[in-house]
């Protein structure tokens, strides 16, 4: 089985990754083991991983693997220098079995060595290492490789280029390999054509030996010859020039396109496999052995063999290695989960056979009495006949020879006593029948007992043996020489009734015993299963709005909501298009969300039960669901959403002015739904075109999520205008939701809390709508106001310039006054003593000049005063400076967003108002494409993906799996694991798997395998609370699996319920 890279794998696979990785960035790396590693790289829309096994491999991957808990040191390194770079050249070292990785146009580069024990290089872009994976000694034909020395390229090989094929450089290699045979001649024999291989692969070091037998075969070209017979040929030498032309048109070729076929030679586990399979089955019976960027010639007679052809040289690769890798993952977790069914049958063994040894005592008492009962006479003699021996004194030796004589003459009281006696307990054992003997059996004790002791004893010896054949029939039994032979049968009697309550307590015991070893193995089981890794399963790709919080609505229509204020933005910016809705509410936290409207039908109205599930969204995402309380959310049109206030002004990113009348829903049940959606094949389609997922019937049953007639909702316009004009004639109904969006601008500046939003004056002005998250990063600073900043402050929290400059000055006559007042006051009369004081000193020091007076303040120390008062003014100036450069390159980003934001709103505005689509045609095809995702499978649907989603409750009335969510307090992480693990639960129980995929109400295989590959990660970020209480009654799968105890729980018929 291959396991390296050859030199035209390592070619392909630089070429191949060169034009996937280029101009994506290193998001993170990890371990697998010690000598393999993963690398994520990412960009916007675009994210690849590539699998790094030192000195064996690496190449792209689809399949996700489990990774180390915690970094190797070499990992650590590795995200401490290429973290966040971004790749700029991938490339082959030469022809060497070298990849270099370039990151920020070389300032960083990675080498990766597929030869000898192998290695991971990090170097800088003088080539000097940083770290590496294996430190290497100096030794013969190996250089030293430590951190701090020079990493060298020049022994590479072919590292200046590649020399032209000519023909005298043919002839010079296979000199060479002439005269290396010289010199091996007194080896062991090379097998006929290596010498002429390895001849060129030693010197022509382009064309690995795989490629070259190929080439030959390709040209008919002997490959048994040796060099030398090639050298004294002009002919064959220009034969293998024609070959090795072959060699290098197919290098050409498959270099040529950005991504290279690929072939996986493999041998077939039984060749008796028709070949009118399926691919997926072939495959099962294939062993993989060799992959190659062509087709080799050599293999393609082999029946034995077979091809699997694959688009892209990485897949090939990956497909290939990662193959042999979950095959060998899976047989461990079979080979665990055989060991737990070992332990638990054999401890269900052991407790059948100690109730069939309780069973089998049963048996034998009662047989035994039987036969006491049926043999009373008999026994009765027995006993009377040892009592008499025993009365007449005799010694208990010479009665058991007694007995052992008459047996040899055949007496039939000596024949039912069976050897050796139990005196010392009052005991004899008899042999009985279970029936009464019968008349023959009587007269023929009676013949033999009249046979002469004169007889034969060889005769004699006979007749016993064919009696003790007879006798072997007979159960022996222990009677009490004491009791009767009645007496006796009932201490059997009571010996069976004993034995069976003893069988009644074991049963109990064992029952409860071997739940309990069932239990243990089974926690063990699922211990040791963790510590195995996973098996490996292809990595998910999502779609393009997972990435936001989104569901789709029992209506059929895309649900969007922005996770952060960034988010927001990008869904106004690129997806708020005509004929979508806006959604949002006067709560504290409720996110913008938009309704996604048919781009072929925008002028159709959404459904009221969408924009109600919609509303739902906008609520739970706020404080309410914190507070358990249910408040309603309003919407609007497309158009009727801005970024413009009406200062003139942009709003900062998430924040959006609303133009017109909002029309408010009815308040939002705090209900979702966790569950799974999944995505079919176009073929399967066309069945669910009339059964999307919504129900005939509004689904729950509940009135108040939604409005119960699509007029009612327009009915309740009145109501609504009524309830928003009472919401701008009373200024105090909306400063609760402007408060929190002004405490970061204003909490050093009180005097503007008490003063009116000018956005909020008047009714007939647009509201604001703005996230919290991004006015805390337009904060300004109060050590120095500007006017560009009043002109910020006055876009972040509404208030006009007018009233931002008054309390600047209040700001500034606070520090001006000290500094100003002093010039306009007269100067005040010198005291008493102190004009003769300065004219003594002035006459003292009149001769000084000033060095002499600078020396004699260094001499006191005056001047080290003076020199730390200048380097603080200095300082300062400089911090100040600072800060004013900082002003003004937030100014000037500030005025460019604006420019940028203007631009955008004139565009999307007269886009609106001509009914242009500003989207492209192909997203649009992307983001609508809606039809392959359903909640509910049907027979014969092929299913690709298995989707996490968290939706309102009443929009998941036809889901298969999901689960209640409510307000509570624990994390959704648990919350999620635990729902999860009741379904996985569930899947295991007896008669739920549905093997065939036919009955919907039951698990299918291919769901719960694609549910088991899901990650933690991937199922909680979709679930947008952050504390949930679980409720799984009733309508979800596990439950239905449940059986009875599952519908004693949840539904009608419970306890205090009277069913119908």
């Amino acid at each position: 089985m291959k396991q390296r890279f050859s030199s035209i794998d390592v070619k392909v696979i630089a070429h191949e990754l060169s034009n996937a990785l280029v101009t994506l960035r290193v998001s993170n790396i990890y371990d697998l083991s010690s000598k393999i590693f993963l690398i994520k790289f990412a960009k916007p829309d675009n994210k690849q991983q590539i699998l790094i096994d030192s000195g064996f491999r690496c190449h792209l991957t689809d399949f996700s693997r489990a990774t180390a808990a915690a970094p190797s040191v070499f990992v650590q390194r590795l995200r401490k220098y290429l973290k966040t770079r971004r790749v700029t050249q991938v490339s082959q070292i030469g022809t060497d079995r070298i990849i270099e990785f370039q990151f920020s146009d070389g300032q960083y580069r990675l080498y990766l060595e597929f030869y000898a024990g192998g290695n991971i290089i990090l170097t800088d872009k003088d080539l000097n290492i940083l770290t590496l994976l294996r430190v290497v000694d100096p030794g013969e034909a190996q250089e030293e490789l430590r951190v701090g020395l020079k990493y060298s390229l020049d022994n590479r090989q072919n590292y200046g280029g590649i020399p032209d094929l000519t023909k005298e450089r043919l002839q010079e290699a296979l000199q060479k390999g002439v005269d290396k045979g010289e010199d091996d001649s007194g080896k062991k024999k090379k097998k006929p054509g290596d010498a002429l291989r390895k001849a060129l692969a030693v010197s022509i070091t382009e064309f690995p030996p795989m490629l070259v037998d190929h080439a030959m075969r390709i040209t008919n070209f002997n490959s048994s010859l040796k060099p030398a017979e090639v050298l004294q040929s002009e002919d064959l030498l220009d034969h293998l020039m024609k070959s090795l032309q072959e060699a290098q048109r197919v290098v050409q070729e498959i270099t040529s396109s950005e991504t290279a076929k690929g072939y996986i030679v493999a041998k077939k586990k039984d060749p008796q496999t028709p070949s009118d399979e399926s691919q997926t089955d072939i495959r099962k019976g294939l062993l993989y052995d060799d992959f190659h960027p062509f087709k080799p010639k050599q293999f393609q007679d082999d029946p034995s063999l077979v091809f699997l052809e694959f688009e892209g040289f990485n897949k090939t690769v990956d497909e290939f290695f990662s193959s042999i890798e979950g095959q060998k993952l899976e047989s461990k977790l079979e080979e665990r989960e055989k060991q737990a069914q070992k332990k638990i049958q054999a401890a269900r063994n052991e407790q059948a056979k100690r109730l069939g040894g309780l069973q089998e005592i049963q048996a034998l008492n009662e047989r035994k009495a039987g036969a006491l009962q049926a043999n009373v006479e008999r026994v009765q003699e027995v006993t009377d006949a040892v009592n008499g021996l025993i009365a007449q004194g005799m010694d208990w030796f010479e009665i058991g020879r007694l007995i052992e004589r008459e047996q040899k003459f055949n007496n039939p009281v000596a024949s039912m006593i069976k050897l050796p006696l139990k005196l010392e307990e009052n005991t004899v054992t008899i042999l009985l029948n279970e029936e009464a003997f019968d008349e023959d059996e009587d007269s023929t004790y009676e013949t033999d007992s009249d046979v002469s002791e004169s007889e034969d004893e060889d005769t004699t010896a006979k007749t016993n043996k064919k009696k003790e054949k007879v006798a072997d029939t007979r159960i022996p039994i222990d009677i009490d020489l004491a009791l009767s032979p009645w007496a006796n049968a009932r201490n059997y009697f009571d010996q069976k009734r004993s034995a069976a309550s003893k069988e009644d307590k074991t049963l109990q015991s064992s029952s409860k015993a071997l739940k309990s070893t069932e239990a243990k193995i089974a926690q063990d089981l699922k211990k040791g299963l963790k510590q195995e890794k996973a098996i490996l399963r292809p990595v998910r790709k999502q779609m393009w709005f997972e990435k936001f919080i989104w569901f789709i609505s029992s209506d059929g229509y895309l649900v969007l909501a922005g996770k952060d204020a960034q988010q927001s933005e990008i869904l106004y910016k690129r997806y708020l298009k005509k004929g979508d809705i806006y959604l949002h509410a006067d709560i504290r936290g409720a996110a913008s969300v938009i309704v996604r409207n048919n781009p072929k039908t925008p002028d159709a109205p959404i459904p009221p039960q969408t924009l109600s599930q919609a509303g739902t969204l906008v609520v739970v995402t706020s404080s309410a669901w914190d507070s358990k309380a249910g408040m309603s959310a309003w919407w609007v049109t497309a158009d009727q959403v801005s970024k413009s206030a009406p200062t003139g002004e942009f709003l900062p990113a998430g924040s959006f002015n609303t133009h017109g009348k909002k029309n408010f829903l009815p308040p939002a049940q705090l209900l979702l739904g966790f569950g799974v959606l999944f995505q079919i094949s176009d073929e399967s389609k066309a069945r669910h075109v009339k059964h999307r997922l919504q129900d005939d019937s509004p689904p729950g049953g509940t009135t108040t999520d939604a409005p119960p007639a699509g007029d009612s909702l327009l009915d309740d316009e009145g109501s609504g205008d009524e309830l928003n004009q009472s919401d701008e004639d009373e200024p105090s109904a909306t400063k609760e939701v402007e408060a929190d969006h002004q405490d970061v601008d204003d909490s050093d500046d009180e005097d503007a809390d008490s003063k009116p939003n000018p956005l909020q004056g008047e009714t007939e002005q647009p509201d604001e709508v703005a996230t919290q998250e991004k006015l805390e990063n337009l904060q300004i600073d109060d050590k120095k106001p500007q006017p560009s900043e009043s002109e910020a402050q006055a876009e972040e929290s509404g208030e006009d310039s007018v009233e931002e400059s008054q309390s600047q000055s209040i700001a500034t006559g606070k520090k001006a006054t000290p500094v100003q007042n002093p010039p306009k006051k007269g100067p005040a009369p010198a005291k008493r003593g102190k004009k003769g004081k300065a004219k003594k000193i002035a006459q003292k020091y009149k001769d000084q000049d000033e060095e002499d007076r600078i020396a004699a303040q260094e001499i006191i120390g005056a001047a080290a005063g003076q020199e730390k008062a200048e380097a603080e003014a200095k300082a300062k100036a400089a911090r100040e400076a600072e800060l004013a450069f900082q002003k003004e390159r937030r100014r000037a980003q500030h005025q460019r967003t604006q420019k940028e934001t203007a631009e955008h709103e004139e565009m999307r505005k007269l886009m609106l108002e001509d009914g242009i689509d500003t989207h492209e045609d192909n997203e649009i095809e992307t983001m609508t494409s809606l039809d392959s995702f359903v909640g509910l499978p049907l027979p014969g649907d092929e299913i690709l993906e298995a989707i996490p989603v968290c939706a309102p409750w009443t929009a998941m009335g036809k889901y298969k799996y999901k689960a209640k969510i409510q307000p509570g307090a624990q994390k959704k992480g648990k919350a999620v694991r635990e729902i999860l693990g009741k379904w996985m639960a569930a899947s295991t129980a007896k008669g739920v798997l549905d093997e065939s995929s036919m009955d919907v109400e039951r698990i299918w295989p291919r769901e719960m395998d694609l549910i088991k590959g899901w990650k933690p990660e991937e199922t909680t970020n979709v679930v947008p609370v952050g504390k949930v209480r679980v409720m799984m009654g009733g309508g979800s799968a596990a439950a239905k699996a449940k059986g009875d105890k599952g519908k004693s729980s949840g539904g009608r018929g419970g306890r205090g319920s009277k069913k119908k």
